[in-house]
């Protein structure tokens, strides 16, 4: 397709849009009465307009039924985590058993880590990337120290080449292969939150399993954002946040995959508690462990329903929309918005340039050249909503269910007034 950096292009591009109705599916924030061009749901996506009747139905039942809203709402809070799990098992390619919903993402890979991190005297190490989102440092730092391991031992980085602003997949794959026998662990996130790249997680996780590692994955920018195969892949674990691509809402709940292989088996290390126990004999009271047949038996306390609802809600327009429907227009939106940012460049030569290399999901990185925060600032007071990482790159994310082509043209517009302004002082 010859692209055209043109308000009727975009527009053109518009009427031809599958998943076009879904945008009104979202309430926007405004500035100036009009609504935001919205590139933050590698943050935090949008509101679901239809969140609201999932949430009052649970209110309600509160209301009407108290504590009988367990076993007796339209929707029984006992089992209200359930029906998550056949619609999330399609976002991230997995048989429905193997997935699970429960607490917050940094709390779960520290519960798995328990299941799947267990060291020994020679096999201890972990492989992760150069500076992986801080909350999984802090997280692999402490597990390894708990271990009683040092932390610049056990933890092994890959490092990007010098000059480049991604990392080659060859270069994971020979540092497996050199740590080899010492290998305990690879652990990367599946999406990289700076640069916004895709790793190649089927071929990282074969390598990773075939020198006798375990291998999980990060997927908070990588669910609801990229096809994924965590059955097909093989791999052992994988954790990931439900309010970026999701929508689920700010802080909400996390989900977990765990591999087939593990499951129903009574004797893995894992911290338990009385929600990972079997529904048949949960009410009993028993004093023995017995874990559900499935990702379930890794939750330990019954799960919030006033937290899973806006979950809910979000996963039935993913139902109805599906992976593949949603990773078309995405591919198609973000060539847009690069092609857009190619044509700005080229007016305001050498501004800018973008980080994220060719496997890549929604988000394009941009890293700016001579401009500072003031062009972010810019940004946000004239309608474009995005995000800033030091030291100087804004984070671009056209979320296919609610980002237009023409939200992408106008962008470019504010961005180029931006340079310029910027320029002249």
């Amino acid at each position: 397709m010859q692209f055209q950096n043109t308000l009727e292009f975009a527009q053109k591009l518009d009427v031809g849009d599958a998943l076009r109705k879904y945008r009104d599916e979202f309430h926007f924030p405004k500035i100036d009465g009009k609504k935001v061009i919205y590139f933050a749901g590698n943050s935090l996506g949008l509101q679901p307009k239809r969140t609201k009747n999932y949430v009052d139905e649970v209110m309600v039942d509160w209301t009407e039924l108290a504590v009988e809203g367990h076993f007796h709402s339209k929707k029984p809070w006992w089992d209200y985590h359930e029906r998550l799990a056949a619609p999330l098992a399609k976002v991230v390619g997995a048989k429905v058993e193997e997935v699970s919903v429960m607490g917050a993402l940094t709390v779960n890979l520290h519960l798995l880590m328990v299941s799947f991190f267990r060291p020994t005297a020679k096999r201890y190490k972990i492989i992760c990337e150069e500076k992986a989102f801080p909350s999984d440092q802090y997280m692999l730092q402490s597990q390894v120290r708990f271990h009683g391991f040092d932390p610049s031992d056990a933890i092994v980085e890959v490092k990007k080449r010098d000059g480049e602003h991604y990392w080659r997949t060859e270069d994971i794959l020979a540092k497996i292969n050199e740590v080899g026998d010492e290998l305990a662990l690879v652990l990367i996130g599946g999406v990289n939150y700076y640069n916004g790249q895709v790793f190649d997680m089927k071929t990282i996780t074969e390598a990773g399993r075939s020198v006798g590692a375990k291998v999980g994955w990060d997927l908070a920018h990588a669910v609801g954002n990229v096809e994924l195969k965590l059955h097909d892949w093989d791999v052992d674990f994988a954790a990931w946040c439900s309010y970026k691509y999701m929508n689920s809402g700010p802080g909400n709940a996390s989900g977990v995959f765990i591999n087939q292989r593990h499951l129903n088996k009574k004797d893995i290390p894992r911290f338990e508690g009385w929600w990972g126990t079997k529904k048949e004999t949960r009410f009993l009271m028993k004093p023995e462990f017995e874990p559900t047949q499935n990702a379930d038996a890794w939750q330990v306390s019954n799960p919030s329903v006033l937290s899973l609802a806006p979950y809910l809600a979000s996963l039935e327009m993913f139902e109805e929309v599906g992976m593949q429907a949603l990773i078309k227009k995405q591919k198609t939106i973000v060539v847009y918005l690069e092609f857009i940012l190619q044509e700005i460049d080229q007016e305001v030569v050498g501004s800018f340039e973008v980080i994220t290399p060719n496997d890549r999901g929604c988000q394009l990185s941009v890293f700016l050249h001579g401009h500072g925060k003031e062009l972010f600032d810019h940004l946000m007071k004239n309608g474009v909503v995005a995000d800033w990482r030091e030291p100087n790159v804004i984070r671009l994310a056209a979320a296919p269910f609610y980002c237009s082509f023409e939200d992408m043209y106008r962008f470019g517009q504010v961005l180029k007034e931006g340079i310029l302004k910027n320029t002249k002082r």
